[in-house]
């Protein structure tokens, strides 16, 4: 049988057996190019390597489809936003081939990335794998070459790097992704008439049609809107020099020290500690702050380390009692510490907020809870 034909089958199996795909997959035209490794797609169409396809049994197709079928569903076609590109794609494949197997769509293709710890730990989400994929050498003292890929995962397995790039401007992507979710709409109605849209599905077309803002981004629009545009007379204005004028040239934009606080009390998760561990490591290597203060705590400080912009970062749980939030500002201002902004990852099961501090409060949230001061966001 050629290749076209089996692809065929497979999407006729997609519509019989799990419609919910079979509605997308059937808006997907098949196109054979022997110049990619595997398949890939764009988000307009799914491109399949045939010398690969051709190796795999009929299931092993029927699970390819629905991948592929998965990335647009997802929006990682248009949702890079300066993420490297073959970190956010192992991401995707992680968070994509977990629901497919626990599904039981078609079958997985051997050598492939299958993750179900980090599935977990970060959230069910491919923003949260990639954040725990960022993390430097996460899992051991030794890589596999890539300081920021996870030890022992082989990251060219399986179906490979298969996101193509998004076409057209900006306006046009924005339209693109938007009729996705009009799709992935359509395709669930069809799948739950038929009785056939599982509870794992079902949740996550809820997400896709309703997305919440990502806690990641608010937390670096936060920290960029205390950026700081300094000036120096070390290098001076050489524009008004000639005039006579000796007068500070800028330095550019720069983030002072920024203080983040880890509730480590007893309802704090290690999952959450994860997550908590990757998104400061990203602020430290992505804004890097002048100095950046980690305090832990329970009802004290039980740590305190201070990381200047090229040290290496060590975030674990310190302490596990009670919460309290009260310690925290006096403990800044008894170190001598004045940050521009303050972070404190939490679960916000607490009542004794103490007094508010003069510097900007982010409150980053695993529990719908309000906070006396502040912004809050929920993780």
């Amino acid at each position: 049988m050629d290749i076209m034909k089996r692809l065929s089958k497979a999407k006729t199996a997609l519509v019989l057996e799990h419609p919910f795909f079979g509605a997308i997959a059937l808006g997907m035209p098949s196109v054979i190019d022997d110049t990619i490794p595997t398949a890939c797609t764009n988000g307009k169409l799914i491109r399949y390597n045939p010398d690969f396809v051709d190796g795999l049994t009929d299931g092993n197709i029927v699970f390819l489809m629905a991948h592929e079928c998965f990335h647009p569903m997802l929006g990682h076609i248009w949702r890079l936003s300066g993420r490297d590109p073959k970190l956010w794609n192992v991401a995707g494949d992680i968070i994509i081939n977990q629901m497919l197997v626990d599904d039981g769509i078609g079958d997985f293709i051997e050598g492939g990335l299958l993750d179900k710890k980090m599935f977990e730990e970060g959230g069910g989400t491919t923003d949260g794998v990639y954040n725990l994929l960022s993390q430097p050498k996460r899992g051991s003292g030794n890589t596999t070459g890539d300081d920021n890929i996870v030890v022992g995962m082989d990251i060219n397995g399986g179906i490979g790097m298969d996101i193509g790039e998004a076409e057209g401007e900006s306006a046009e992507q924005e339209q693109d992704e938007a009729e996705w979710r009009i799709k992935v709409a359509q395709a669930a109605q069809s799948a739950k008439m038929a009785g056939k849209l599982s509870g794992g599905l079902e949740r996550l077309v809820t997400n896709i049609l309703n997305p919440k803002v990502p806690w990641e981004n608010v937390l670096d629009t936060f920290l960029q809107r205390c950026k700081a545009d300094e000036r120096t007379f070390a290098r001076p204005n050489r524009r008004f020099i000639t005039q006579g004028m000796y007068l500070p040239s800028r330095t550019g934009e720069m983030l002072g020290e920024v203080a983040f606080f880890i509730d480590c009390s007893g309802s704090i998760t290690d999952e959450d500690i994860a997550q908590f561990a990757a998104e400061i490591t990203k602020v430290h290597r992505d804004l890097i702050p002048t100095k950046l203060h980690v305090i832990y705590f329970d009802t004290e400080v039980s740590h305190y380390d201070v990381y200047e912009p090229n040290d290496e970062l060590d975030i674990k749980a310190h302490g596990g009692g009670g919460t309290s939030f009260d310690k925290l500002w006096p403990f800044l201002t008894d170190n001598d510490v004045d940050p521009i902004a303050a972070v404190v990852l939490t679960d916000l099961c607490c009542y004794d907020f103490g007094d508010q501090p003069e510097y900007p409060i982010l409150w980053v949230s695993t529990d719908e809870t309000e906070a006396p001061f502040g912004e809050v966001v929920m993780m």
